[in-house]
């Protein structure tokens, strides 16, 4: 018998996992100042990012969902196996060190949010923040962790919001939208190798393989054999959680530009450091409703992002030491584990108290990831293809080809915009 319709839906949204709460994540409050600082710089010009960057994102998340479902093992554990130290080593540092700068700016982004919206002095925020989020990382379950963070991710419907809310030039944005703009100027091929870092980022591809592992684990597969292997269905639903998960977080980051570009670029404020300074120059050009929505919007997605990166760099580095450690164990048993994820969202917060230049310190967690991702994707391509991991499971042509162009078109931005600042 034909499911009915409404059944159809419910099953949809009750089978999205990982994939969803990654892109949401990926639009953390970093990424929003990335994002705003695009609008308010260059107007809609960098909007045709968005449908570069989707199909990008979307075949380099699948290759790790398939990795960790098929291997039963993370991409860290995949990379202990199948490549020297020197290469686990590097990767898992550089990660930890952007992620904890990350971290930290995060917290202070949610911390002036929210400064915004109380009054209550910035500087008091991280600590209560961090506080409460290891809280619940702590003493939560895996599952009612999972269900929270997914409904977490609806927040990114401010900005959508919000940008009709600006009132947008709708031919001007569908023109930016499908006529791409470059211009050989360091400012502008800075913003684009930003939005590239932003959107295509190491740690969504440890944590997006992590959490397909505790997904199988959440199912009482607890051995690393008993997880081996994957199903058609498995795969295929994988598959629609990340194209679902891929394109909320391009909605959201077309809106935050659209919004920034209405508003800011149109009044002439091109010259912003991070989402505070737009949230402010948002409140006398489109309304209170769009501040408030914008503002809370940071917080919503700091509370998101927070944990994916903090949890990434503990899988990252319990799987390299080949620890027993994960969302799913009890403090007492994932010990080593939560230890990780303490002392990474400590350090983002010793950051904020050590009152170190945020958006100094986001430049160079940006230059490391722009360094990391590049190869890593290759890394991640090189083991989706190996039938000796992945069996009859390696990844198909146009996967491959995607993922190549990923490592090409980061690269090519990179070698580009350190030409115009050598010629500039």
């Amino acid at each position: 018998m034909k499911e009915r319709l409404p059944d159809r839906v419910r099953h949809f949204f009750r089978d999205l996992g990982p994939g969803v709460v990654t892109g949401a994540a990926d639009d953390d409050p970093s990424g929003i100042s990335t994002y705003s600082v695009a609008g308010a710089a260059f107007g809609p010009a960098t909007l045709w990012t968005v449908l570069l960057t989707f199909p990008l994102m979307t075949a380099v998340q699948t290759m790790c969902a398939r990795l960790g479902l098929v291997t039963g093992e993370g991409l860290a554990g995949n990379l202990r196996r199948r490549y020297p130290r020197w290469v686990l080593w590097g990767a898992c540092l550089l990660l930890a060190f952007a992620n904890v700068v990350n971290i930290g700016a995060d917290l202070a982004g949610m911390g002036e949010a929210l400064e915004l919206v109380t009054g209550i002095e910035e500087r008091i925020w991280p600590p209560v923040l961090a506080g409460a989020i290891l809280a619940g990382l702590v003493l939560w379950s895996y599952r009612h962790l999972a269900r929270i963070l997914k409904w977490i991710t609806l927040v990114l419907f401010a900005y959508v919001v919000a940008a009709f809310l600006a009132r947008p030039d709708w031919s001007a944005a569908l023109r930016a939208t499908f006529v791409p703009h470059l211009a050989f100027e360091p400012r502008y091929l800075a913003i684009l190798v930003a939005i590239l870092g932003t959107t295509i980022t190491p740690y969504m591809f440890f944590w997006q393989a992590a959490q397909e592992v505790e997904e199988e684990r959440a199912a009482g597969k607890w051995t690393r054999l008993a997880r081996r292997g994957a199903t058609p269905k498995e795969l295929r639903l994988a598959q629609e959680d990340i194209l679902t998960g891929m394109g909320w977080a391009g909605v959201a980051m077309y809106f935050i530009i659209l919004t920034t570009a209405t508003t800011l670029h149109a009044a002439g404020r091109t010259e912003i450091a991070t989402a505070r300074d737009a949230a402010e120059a948002l409140r006398p050009l489109a309304g209170d409703a769009a501040y408030l929505l914008f503002t809370l919007g940071i917080v919503g997605t700091g509370l998101l992002a927070v944990p994916v990166l903090a949890g990434s760099a503990a899988y990252a580095v319990t799987e390299a030491l080949h620890w027993h450690g994960s969302l799913n164990d009890r403090p007492r048993v994932g010990a080593r584990f939560y230890a990780v994820l303490g002392i990474a969202v400590v350090l983002g917060v010793a950051l904020d108290m050590a009152e170190i230049d945020a958006v100094r310190a986001l430049f160079y967690a940006a230059v490391v990831n722009g360094l990391l991702a590049p190869p890593l994707v290759a890394l991640v391509i090189l083991l989706t293809s190996d039938r000796e991991v992945m069996g009859e499971h390696t990844n198909p042509r146009w996967m491959r080809l995607l993922g190549w162009a990923t490592v090409a078109i980061m690269v090519a931005a990179a070698l580009a915009l350190g030409a115009a600042r050598l010629t500039a």
